[in-house]
């Protein structure tokens, strides 16, 4: 076998250290990527690294070689374990034990004894392979943090530490984390930090922890994405998963995860795909270590094709085969569309990458792939005449690549032709293929939308409403469309989605012939196409709203689609908001639209008047002696309330009764 290292330039050939040289040989490695060839060259061959680079580029085994030199020096074999020479701080466990196992293989030839330190996970088994002794460590922030209190974990002679995903620790809030497990290092140790993206805190990090450290980026924004090919399906919201089980049997992948935001939808949907047939195992946080592990163990092994999992397997997670990436749900940040998507296209193969999109979700989905600067292909959910186009062509693959009979076999095979024509064994045959392969879903036909334009929403969406009295978009076919008026309103909760079946429902139409609804604190207004209007107020006439205490009338005001008011004009019926006086005192209705007729003259002074019956209250007069007029009443000091507060009692002598 030619070794990696046999055509690459001089310089670079010397900069790999010589145990690792054999470890990539043997894995195939013919070349480096862009970030394991940066590590390498120049200065930051022996420098501190912060480093950028898209997933899947092949981070790992970078950071592998970059630290080969610090952990070994000139050796090439490394002494008996004691304490940790190398740290490894990843976020999640199962990016922490991918680590661990790529470190494995690569210094495999070195003699290396790795350990690890993640959540969920027998600390005392853990403690008991520390205190044996480990050359590398590889954790996650938490618990390594939980072993250095426990003072089960020594990092007094560390050599190097690295952070994968830096990014993604801070964004998880391990921040204090960190900074107590770099405190607990070394001074002069060498710190790598990879990070998919170098935000303000991580530079503030590296500039706190890193000793003038060598900035790597190894891929630019136009090339991260070569090896994915995007597309969008755009479905109607209710047949959202009927588009995920089209898509996957279209597509046909060996493996394929598809994301979710939350962990009740990963548990809904993998049922769902139980039901139907395939071979689908769930990952999500909710899950123990060990069920996690073999979740991850299945796809890698085959035993499953199909993976659905929350965000905890978008990070730095590698399967095998792992050729179709599907968001059932719209990503809401581009960085979580990277991450997600990242898990294909890895270390040079191609990948496909679907966001099932349901048609009121388009325009954001646009705007999420703008911002992540990706482009993408949009199409229907694959019907189930493609898909079954696609079956008769992998069976008849299948059956005329298939190998002529050995003579094992030749003696059965004439012996099934003697008792049935090749008619019947080739049915029987496709009836098998066919029995194997879950059945496609039928789904509604649905119309793409514009590129950069709104969509035209479905279901209980299908009318365009609008909040400020302005349509959002123009509608086709609403021409000298007329214009009527609900007696609901905002005050009663109105809301198109139960409005919209009254419409249909009422003047027998389709939802296509509604244009928009236009809900007002009283009143709801709407329009109806042209073609339908007069058979809509007949229907109307005859039978009303067929709701007790809706009515449904013509609306002649309203304003036409071809012009539109930009203002909405003031309420001649509306309450006045301040009154104003005459010079008579008297209150007059305030009118916006009149011209200002008087000025308000405040009312003169009342004068004052006794009371009906009662006298007027003389003026207090002056203290005399310090008694003042009229005198108090007296008040014993011996009188208490009771307990119950009827009053004023005189009480015996002592003290005052408890309350």
């Amino acid at each position: 076998m030619t070794s990696t290292t046999d055509t690459m330039p001089a310089a670079l050939r010397a900069a790999i250290h010589p145990a690792l040289a054999t470890a990539l040989a043997r894995q195939g490695y013919d070349k480096l990527t862009p970030v394991q060839t940066s590590v390498l060259e120049g200065d930051a061959a022996e420098s501190d690294l912060l480093v950028s680079a898209q997933t899947g580029s092949g981070k790992t085994v970078a950071f592998g070689l970059a630290i080969a030199s610090t952990l070994l020096g000139e050796a090439r074999r490394f002494e008996r374990a004691g304490k940790p020479l190398g740290l490894i701080i990843a976020p999640t466990r199962e990016l922490a034990l991918q680590v661990q196992r790529e470190l494995t293989w690569l210094y495999a030839d070195a003699g290396i004894v790795t350990a690890s330190c993640v959540g969920g996970m027998d600390m005392r088994t853990e403690r008991r392979n520390l205190d044996h002794g480990a050359h590398l460590v590889v954790g996650t922030p938490g618990r390594l943090k939980d072993h250095i209190m426990r003072n089960s974990l020594d990092l007094s002679e560390l050599r190097t530490v690295v952070l994968d995903e830096a990014d993604e620790m801070l964004d998880m809030g391990f921040r204090e984390d960190l900074e107590f497990i770099l405190a607990a290092t070394p001074e002069e140790r060498r710190t790598l930090m990879f990070s998919a993206t170098v935000p303000k805190a991580i530079a503030q990090l590296a500039k706190t922890y890193q000793r003038d450290a060598v900035r790597l980026s190894a891929t630019s924004a136009n090339e991260r994405h070569a090896d994915i090919d995007y597309q969008m399906v755009v479905a109607q919201s209710h047949e959202r998963e009927s588009a995920i089980i089209n898509t996957l049997l279209y597509f046909d992948s060996l493996g394929a995860i598809v994301f979710c935001h939350t962990r009740e939808a990963v548990k809904h949907l993998t049922t769902q795909l139980h039901e139907r047939g395939f071979t689908v195992v769930a990952l999500s946080g909710e899950l123990s270590q060990s069920e996690r592990t073999n979740a991850l163990q299945s796809m890698r092994d085959g035993r499953a094709r199909v993976c659905v999992a929350t965000d905890v397997a978008a990070r730095g997670i590698d399967l095998p085969n792992l050729d179709l990436v599907i968001h059932a749900d719209v990503p809401s940040k581009p960085d979580t569309l990277l991450h997600r998507s990242g898990r294909t296209g890895r270390a040079g193969r191609k990948g496909v990458c679907v966001l099932i999109v349901p048609v009121r979700r388009y325009a954001a989905a646009e705007r999420v792939l703008d911002m992540a600067n990706v482009k993408a292909t949009t199409r229907g959910a694959p019907t189930a005449a493609e898909i079954d186009t696609k079956n008769r062509e992998q069976i008849l693959q299948a059956a005329v690549s298939a190998p002529m009979p050995d003579e094992a076999e030749a003696e059965f095979v004439a012996e099934l032709l003697a008792h049935i024509s090749p008619e019947q064994l080739a049915a029987a045959y496709l009836r098998q293929q066919y029995q194997s392969r879950p059945a496609p879903e039928d789904l509604t036909v649905t119309p793409l939308p514009a590129r950069n334009g709104r969509p035209r929403e479905r279901g209980s969406d299908a009318a365009v409403f609008t909040a400020n009295n302005k349509p959002r978009r123009e509608r086709e076919g609403m021409s000298g469309s007329a214009w009527f008026t609900l007696s609901v309103g905002r005050n009663e909760r109105a809301d198109p989605k139960w409005l919209l079946p009254l419409i249909c429902k009422a003047g027998n139409i389709k939802r296509d012939d509604v244009g928009s609804i236009k809900i007002g604190d009283r009143e709801t207004r709407f329009e109806i196409s042209a073609k339908q209007a007069t058979e809509f107020a007949a229907q109307i006439a005859r039978n009303g709203s067929g709701e007790n205490g809706i009515t449904i009338k013509s609306d002649h005001g309203g304003p036409s689609r071809d012009e539109v008011p930009s203002a909405r004009p003031p309420r001649q019926d509306s309450k006045p908001k301040f009154k104003v006086r005459s010079e008579r005192g008297e209150k007059l209705d305030y009118n916006p639209l009149a011209p200002k007729a008087t000025e308000w003259v405040p009312k003169p002074p009342r004068a004052p008047e006794a009371k009906a019956g009662k006298e007027a209250w003389p003026k207090k007069p002056k203290a005399k002696d310090g008694v003042s007029y009229p005198p108090k009443k007296a008040f014993s000091k011996d009188a208490r309330r009771d307990d119950k507060g009827r009053g004023a009692v005189k009480s015996a002598k002592g003290p005052a009764p408890k309350r």
